[in-house]
């Protein structure tokens, strides 16, 4: 708990944090806005109106959350990345073990203390994108009413859950792979390129696609649209439930890669 905590009290500042979760907060603010904004020039083309059920509640809260986990995933693989590869480039490991930390503790305490902040900024983004949904809602001419939809309000907890476990095996993707190639940029970039090779490869390999730890993340809720993240889509998916399994798998062989290669690198000089 102790490194734990440090752990925490060592990310807080960091611009990562904040800047990780300032695009995510900027992006659902613009996205959801500009949906309200042009809601005019939407319904005067084919399928207009029905582009816009993305503001109508109580779908928005899915809506939301299906964004969270197609965009946010991308921002927490990054962020997740940065953090792992600062222990190699800044020397903290280094330090840490030099004090006697043992070296699979001190990389597992530090990313439990990434995925609780992920957490966090998941749920402040939540609450900032159901707010934005809303004023995009009143823009539209939509009605708010569902918005207190009783069986949507009681089904959150679990929805936000599942979505917080999905989160947290992105990050882990970008957090293995920095700390394989001790390299901020390494991971960062390694996350990205998979993150669209993941797109890529849904015209290839559809029955595979869905095994993978995006598509799983995004398939963890239902969502309105069926597809496999913000904006749907129509490739194939795995079902809540399997995509939990799915999502627990990557997010566990992550850390193992994560801790050998922690445990075998050679941090002296």
């Amino acid at each position: 708990m102790r490194v734990f905590r440090a752990g925490l009290l060592k990310l807080l500042p960091r611009p990562a944090t904040w800047v990780t979760l300032g695009i995510l907060l900027a992006l659902i603010t613009l996205i959801f806005l500009a949906i309200g904004a042009s809601s005019g020039q939407m319904r005067s083309q084919p399928g207009g109106e029905r582009a816009l059920e993305i503001l109508r509640f109580p779908g928005a809260y899915a809506s939301v959350l299906s964004f969270i986990l197609g965009l946010g995933g991308l921002l927490a693989v990054i962020y997740g990345a940065a953090i792992a590869g600062s222990e190699w480039t800044w020397g903290t490991l280094k330090n840490a073990v030099a004090r006697g930390e043992g070296r699979v503790r001190y990389m597992i305490a530090t990313f439990a203390a990434v995925a609780v902040l992920t957490g966090v900024g998941m749920l402040i983004a939540f609450v900032v994108g159901v707010g934005v949904a809303a004023v995009g809602a009143g823009l539209a001419g939509l009605p708010t009413t569902g918005i207190s939809d009783s069986a949507t309000l009681s089904a959150l907890p679990e929805k936000l859950a599942r979505s917080w476990l999905a989160i947290t095996e992105e990050a882990a993707l970008g957090f293995a792979i920095a700390t394989i190639a001790r390299s901020q940029l390494a991971g960062i970039g390694a996350g990205i390129a998979i993150y669209f090779g993941e797109s890529f490869a849904t015209l290839f390999l559809p029955d595979i696609i869905k095994f993978l730890p995006f598509n799983a993340a995004n398939a963890v809720i239902e969502t309105a649209n069926g597809g496999g993240g913000f904006g749907g889509g129509t490739i194939a998916r795995l079902d809540p439930g399997a995509a939990i399994v799915v999502v627990v798998a990557w997010l566990v062989g992550a850390m193992v890669v994560a801790a050998v290669a922690t445990e075998r690198a050679d941090i002296g000089g």
